[in-house]
């Protein structure tokens, strides 16, 4: 019996076999929606192609007024670069100083070019001052699930001042290299400010019981072994990780980890952690380092795996027959062990649509 895409994506986070092979987008870019698919919504996009629904959704927060007003943040323009993309210098200003960085805009995508934290003074600064939310309100959520329905899940992103985990956002902070040899030259201030960091999420998680989510995405490229040792993650991640994954299952959800680089010697650390999954599985041919099936193997029957599909030669600069040989390959490599969602290994800015159509047709014929 036929599932619908809703039971086909939660049997794969449960690390079960759906009736066939479940497939999302790790997030539909407006670049794409506007330059591919006629500015589109993402809604319209998932329909169009048949691909299972992955809404990417957060709570709605509120503040208490006096941590806002000593939190004030500022945007000055500052022109274009020698490329022509927009700058602009951020500076927030505190009661007991000032935090600045500059933020370059193209048309994919916006980053940052100086670290907002130059010093463990900054970090105090940041520390003493970044507003932590008092209140919470899952209305705007509850609505996305509604006309969800049965179509697919929903993810959400933890409370973190970067992306998903303490390391992460701390490397976002402060500059991965120096948060590196801070952690090399100074581990128990590292370990401070890590903890400083988690305290926040963990404050904030409090409040998500009742949270109409299915799973939570934590980590981030800075913990992949293309940047750090597993053992540099045993004392600077891991720590940090299984408290946080602990509270977000007490309020219900699945922990998909977010590893986009290299993770074949982090399998076994992602499982300490607490996770239930794993994602981008990104293969060398984009940079990582994943053999899908050897990781399917050693951690299939512990975590579930989302990604592995190389959005560059499938998408990107592919074709259709390119496309549909892909997913049958990482379905093949995760047919006997894992649970799976077939994904990119992360965002896709180009592509002929009919590449995407031949990649939601494919995972169709894929049944167990």
């Amino acid at each position: 019996m036929a599932m619908t895409s809703r039971e086909r994506m939660l049997t794969a986070l449960a690390n079960g076999r759906p009736d066939r092979l479940p497939c999302q987008v790790h997030g539909w870019m407006p670049y794409y929606l506007k330059n591919y698919l006629n500015g589109m919504d993402q809604w319209q996009a998932f329909e169009k192609f048949g691909i299972d629904y992955a809404i990417y959704v957060s709570p709605t927060y509120s503040y208490d007024e006096k941590a806002l007003a000593n939190w004030v943040v500022e945007r000055q323009d500052l022109g274009t670069d020698t490329s022509g993309n927009p700058c602009e210098r951020v500076t927030i200003t505190t009661p007991k100083g000032t935090l600045h960085k500059h933020v370059t805009h193209t048309d994919i995508t916006s980053y940052d070019t100086e670290y907002l934290l130059k010093s463990v003074a900054d970090f105090d600064l940041w520390n003493a001052f970044y507003p932590v939310p008092t209140g919470i309100d899952f209305s705007a959520m509850q609505q996305v699930k509604d006309r969800l329905g049965d179509k697919g899940i929903i993810r959400t992103h933890s409370f973190s001042p970067g992306q998903g985990s303490p390391w992460q956002s701390f490397c976002i902070l402060f500059g991965t290299e120096q948060a590196i040899m801070l952690g090399m030259d100074e581990p128990q201030t590292l370990h401070h400010m890590l903890e400083a960091i988690v305290q926040k999420t963990l404050r904030v998680t409090e409040l998500w019981h009742g949270i109409p989510a299915d799973m939570v995405e934590v980590g981030g490229g800075t913990g992949s072994s293309t940047v750090i040792s597993p053992n540099f993650y045993r004392t600077f991640g891991l720590p940090y990780d299984r408290r946080q994954n602990a509270l977000f299952h007490a309020v219900g959800l699945k922990v998909v980890n977010h590893f986009c680089g290299g993770l074949m010697p982090m399998l076994d650390v992602v499982v300490e952690s607490g996770a239930d999954g794993l994602e981008t599985m990104t293969p060398p041919s984009m940079g990582g380092d994943c053999d899908l099936r050897a990781a399917s193997r050693r951690v299939g029957d512990r975590l579930f795996f989302i990604g592995g599909f190389d959005q560059n030669a499938g998408f990107e600069s592919g074709t259709p027959a390119m496309a549909r040989q892909l997913v049958r390959e990482c379905f093949e490599a995760t047919h006997d062990h894992a649970g799976y969602i077939l994904c990119p290994s992360d965002h896709f800015f180009r592509g002929d649509p009919a590449c995407l159509q031949a990649f939601a047709d494919a995972a169709r014929e894929c049944t167990y």
